[in-house]
């Protein structure tokens, strides 16, 4: 059984549709406006609200006999996140009275000093660059972002400007958003088929593939492969969006393909003003954060060796008594004592060939 709350739901239930599999997996929806709380088998779960760059993210507290863990899961500290409820300071300071055992932590931005980017503080730079473009403008980003779709549907109305999405996720994200009432936005986008019709200085797009990959829709517009539309010389294409590592060559492939086309490119490093915020916490959230929970152990995941040192850094000077670093297969012990056996558990990758046959990578 799945629980998680309703976008994710929504989401993950058109995925099981696709596969055939929907009466196959039990899907519980959890309410985290609610008292939400859940016994399942020996843990007791307590959804706790945060906020990211996706609707609905939440931290778990997991209570068991034995101890207890918090697990931040994908988060920062927004409080102007343009979808849904800012986090609750006081939920967090309240788990010091818990003696919370372990706090398992995002780590991905620990070596970035300060507060990450609000969400909100994007709308400025976003619109200064639209209202500047003469032709179409295409704004790459990531299709979950449901905030940064508001703001840029906005920013279409503003600039009397018709909102375009590109690319199957993200038209299927913004569909799923519209059936749990997370998409108010605007009424509907032009459909992708009468884009190219309309006069370029009047269409605001947004596509998928901020990270270069090869099937994504501003991909194909690099290359003069997608169905509906062709980007045109003095087009504007603005990468709202920053570069995952391992996507590099990938990214500075297509941003040279669409120079070549005499697009003007914009992105985070050539932008006076914000133009992307991260979905995870930089230094000071990362104290912040221990301050309020006070856990006896800190456990540093989601991020290279050198954003998890990074981490168990900051929770050390935040008095955070121990703390482990551990890698993929590692096996940690949280209760009676702290610890970690290396190598307890083979990991690797896998591909399915064939639609049949699974493979090591």
């Amino acid at each position: 059984p799945v629980y998680t709350t309703a976008f994710t739901a929504e989401m993950l239930r058109r995925k099981l549709v696709e596969q055939g599999i929907a009466d196959k997996v039990p899907v519980i929806i959890v309410d985290g406006d609610a008292d939400a709380k859940r016994q399942i088998g020996v843990f007791h779960v307590e959804w706790l609200k945060l906020t990211h760059s996706i609707p609905e993210p939440y931290a778990l507290l997991i209570s068991t006999p034995a101890g207890k863990v918090f697990h931040t899961a994908d988060w920062k500290l927004d409080k102007g996140p343009v979808v849904g409820q800012a986090y609750d300071a006081s939920a967090f300071q309240k788990l010091a009275e818990y003696q919370v055992d372990a706090m398992v932590c995002d780590s991905t931005n620990a070596n970035v000093q300060g507060w990450s980017e609000s969400e909100a503080n994007l709308y400025k730079g976003l619109k200064f660059h639209v209202e500047q473009a003469k032709g179409r403008v295409v704004v790459a980003c990531f299709g979950s972002n449901i905030a940064r779709l508001h703001t840029l549907a906005r920013i279409a109305e503003e600039t009397g400007r018709h909102l375009g999405l590109l690319g199957r996720s993200l038209i299927n994200t913004v569909s799923a958003a519209k059936n749990v009432g997370l998409w108010t936005s605007v009424k509907t986008s032009v459909d992708s088929a009468h884009l190219g019709y309309l006069p370029a200085h009047t269409v605001l797009l947004v596509a998928t593939g901020s990270q270069g990959e090869p099937r994504t829709a501003l991909n194909r517009l690099s290359q003069n492969s997608f169905r509906d539309l062709q980007l045109s010389p003095g087009d504007t294409v603005i990468f709202s969006s920053k570069v995952i590592p391992g996507n590099e060559l990938a990214i500075a492939t297509l941003i040279e393909r669409l120079k070549a086309m005499q697009i003007d490119v914009i992105d985070i490093d050539n932008s006076a003003l914000p133009i992307h915020a991260s979905g995870h916490p930089a230094s000071e959230e990362l104290k912040t954060m221990y301050q309020w929970v006070q856990p006896q152990c800190a456990i540093p995941v989601h991020g290279e060796l050198m954003h998890m040192k990074a981490n168990a850094k900051i929770a050390k000077a935040s008095g955070v008594r121990q703390q482990l670093l551990g890698q993929n297969g590692d096996l940690f012990y949280i209760a009676p004592v702290n610890g970690i056996r290396r190598g307890a558990v083979k990991t690797g990758r896998w591909g399915l060939f064939d639609r049949k046959t699974l493979k090591k990578i």
